[in-house]
This record gives C-alpha cells, structure tokens and sequence, in this order.
C-alpha cells in the first residue's frame, strides 16, 4: 500500500542513525572467519545485513542477537561447511559479492543467489578476477546470480579495475585471504576503505598505496573481541537533507560514520555554500564518527552541487537525495554516475521520472544529470521500483512539495533503513523538551 506524506513546517530532535550497513556486512564476514568470538554493537537491522547473517549461518556460523549486541563465534579461515541449499542474498549486492570472495576460498561447492533485482546486477566484475585466481564459478549468461562457486587453492594476482567499486575491491580482498601469495588490487580512484580498516583491526595488515591495496595470505584473522558500527553516513544523509529543506530545523544526528572515503556528500554541500556543524568528533573501532546538527541558522548550499570523477564515486549512494537538494536550492550537476544505472534499480531513470512527475525540469544523460536550481515541487505518486534509496530521497522532496505524495512501495526502505518513516514522523511531532535538549547539544 503506497504511503501518503503531507508538506512538514518543522523538524525538532535527536536521531541516532541505524548501524552503518556498509561496515556491518564487513564485521560480520570478518568475524566468521575469525578466530574467536566478536561482539558486534549497533550492527544494522536492514534487510540486507540480515542476510548475510542467514547467509553466514547457513555455512555453519552461530550468530545471535543478545542484550549487549550481535554475537558471533568465529570458526577461523578453514572452518566454514558446505549449506545444504542455495545461500539467498536477497537484494544486498555487498552480500553476494563479498561473499563471493570468501567462496573462492573454500573447498567445496555454494550456490547464492538473491531476489529478481539482484539477478539482474552484474557479477561478471568479481567472476573474472575470481576465476584467475584459481576459482571455477558459472553464472547465468556469465554475468548473472545465481553464481556456482566451487572454491579451491586460490592464488594470488594484481588486479587493475577498470570500476571503482568497493565491492570488486573487498571481494578480491577477502579472497586474498585464501590465497597463496600476495593479492594486489588497483583501482582507478580509491573507494570506501572499510574492508582496509577492518581487516587491520583483526589482525590483517593491509598496505595502502594510492588506490592501491596489497594483502597476504599467510595471516589467521584473530577476533578483536568487541566492535561497534557507526551510524549509517548514507542513511543520515536523509536527515540531514530533510533538515537543510524544511525551514524550521532543529535536528541532532549522533554518532555518524565520517569516513572521509564515505563522506562525499559533505564535501559537495560545503563547495556549494552550505556551513554544516560536526561536533564530538571521535575515532570509534578504527572509523571517525561525529553528531551532525543542522538548524534554521544553517546556511543552505546556494550555489550548483557538483559532483565528477572522485566525488561522484565517493557520493554515489547520496546521488539521488542529493538530486533532490540540489533541484531546490542551487541546482546539480553530476557526470561519471553511469554505475547508478546498475544498482537496485536504474537510478538516473527513477530520479530522473520522479523529478519530472514532481514538476522539475531536468537534463538527463547516459551517466549523469542537470538540474537547474531554485524549483518547487508539487505532490506526485513516487515510484521507487522497489528501491530504498529512491523512496527516502523522494519522501524527503516531499516535505516541501505542494499538496500530498505517494511512495509506491515504503517498505522497500527496510533494506537499509527500517524505520525511516517512524523517525520522519517522530521530527515533525518532537516539541519544547527536544528543542531545549537540541539548544544543549
């Protein structure tokens, strides 16, 4: 059933982001195949995460939900077991793709697979370097889930990726781990670095070059006993548009991942006017975390966000709330997105038909988008083709829009953000006792 948002006059609160999804995953696979026993904070309750966890599990992994946090007992490098059926990744391509790596690596055979959108992503990027490193993998039309890894001795090889994606980058890297040798990959920029900093953490030395990354075999991952996710950068990054958008604000977002490898968004808003307030900043389990707080005082960005090259590969997951921002303050302008076109969903389209369907004028190209600045938007019936990040991008433009919109599909957001409705609705009620506790932050 679609979901009806009405225009918001203010937002007032504190909001502490779910547990980062990206890094999540990565603590997750890491602490399987350790030694010992983890206990992972905050660890995301997005849809995705969950399953890796069913993934994990069903390779012999005890992992359980206490009062503390998700805990998981490593069974080492060589103590996976064969699952009895096909492994569903469901819609995460972090899922399928990482665990592709660690696949590689085992002496047996795994079927996984995932949910219609999910067969439709690309996976010959992974099968090719996989393959050269000694795995034997089949996929529909070689490029498609359902992927049959049959893992064996793996060994190590220089791969130089004609993509910037931090899920080629970790799955090569997690293979390495199984391989004789040393296993280099190169990318043409560098991209999130969570698998680099988490697999420092558990023992791993990863040696960082440029956008080059080198990782050896020859370690045992040793469990650091405890780890807590940050808050979700990509998930707060919702919060912090809608805080910029209505015009009265008051809105505290603590504890968020400011991975500067992550953090694109920041960096575009800043170049085009905005003044964002970061306080408490701090290292937590080797990531820099801090509260973002946006006000009416707030300057808003005035001028065209741009985003190319680097920017465009750091900020790719913002691109469609970006998109948003950018049609109602001071215009985007965004090239070498082309990878939008093969995520959940085609996300240049969808932003591009929402945008219009919300009386936007736009210029759409094969890997980026014009928007002129400084447009208004009326209410229309959003759809989300079942992608979580179009549906929060859009249900953000309607806080401002004229009249009522409708988002398709509201469920879809649980694949990262399960309760962003709930929390959207808890700022449009928050009263005095929040403002004053805000005023204090």
């Amino acid at each position: 059933m679609a979901r009806r948002l009405e225009p918001a006059r203010r937002l007032r609160g504190r909001v502490r982001a779910p547990g980062d999804k990206s890094i999540s995953h990565r603590m997750a696979m890491l602490a399987a195949i350790a030694d010992g026993e983890t206990l992972i904070e905050s660890y995301s309750a997005s849809a995705d995460c969950l399953a890796t966890l069913e993934c994990l599990r069903r390779l012999g992994v005890a992992a359980q939900a206490t009062a503390e946090g998700l805990l998981i007992q490593g069974v080492g490098r060589s103590g996976l077991r064969p699952s009895s059926g096909a492994l569903d990744a469901a819609n995460s391509g972090t899922t399928i793709r990482l665990l592709a790596g660690i696949l590689a690596g085992q002496p047996f055979e795994t079927v996984i697979t995932g949910d219609a959108s999910l067969r439709r992503r690309p996976m010959r990027r992974v099968i090719e370097p996989l393959r050269r490193m000694g795995a034997t993998i089949s996929a529909a039309e070689d490029d498609l889930a359902p992927l049959v890894i049959r893992g064996g001795r793996l060994r190590g090889i220089t791969h130089e990726s004609a993509l910037a994606s931090a899920q080629v980058k970790s799955c090569l890297l997690l293979a390495g781990l199984f391989a004789a040798g040393e296993t280099v990959v190169i990318e043409p920029i560098p991209t999130r670095d969570h698998t680099e900093r988490l697999l420092s953490a558990f023992g791993v030395p990863v040696v960082v070059s440029g956008a080059t990354r080198r990782v050896s075999g020859d370690y045992r991952l040793q469990s650091p006993g405890r780890l807590r996710a940050p808050g979700d950068f990509s998930a707060a990054a919702f919060l912090l548009a809608a805080g910029l958008m209505v015009e009265d604000a008051a809105v505290c977002l603590e504890g968020v991942g400011l991975n500067p490898t992550r953090a694109g968004l920041l960096t575009a808003l800043r170049d085009a006017g905005a003044s964002l307030d970061i306080r408490n900043e701090r290292l937590e389990g080797g990531e820099p975390i801090g509260d973002l707080f946006v006000s009416s005082t707030t300057a808003r960005p005035q001028r065209q966000i741009r985003l190319e090259g680097p920017l465009t590969a750091n900020a790719i997951d913002e691109i469609p709330v970006l998109s948003v921002l950018g049609a109602y303050f001071g215009g985007l302008h965004v090239t070498d997105a082309s990878e939008l076109r093969v995520k959940e969903s085609d996300r240049l389209a969808l932003i591009a038909r929402n945008l219009r369907a919300m009386g936007v004028e736009l210029e759409a190209r094969a890997d980026g988008l014009t928007i002129p600045g400084r447009q208004r938007f009326r209410g229309a019936t959003i759809e989300t083709a079942g992608d979580h990040r179009i549906a929060m991008a859009f249900a953000i433009g309607a806080l401002v829009a004229e009249g009522p919109t409708f988002i398709d599909d509201p469920a879809c957001v649980g694949v990262s953000f399960p309760g962003f409705f709930t929390v959207l609705e808890q700022l449009q009620r928050s009263g005095s006792a929040e403002e004053k506790l805000l005023a204090q932050s």
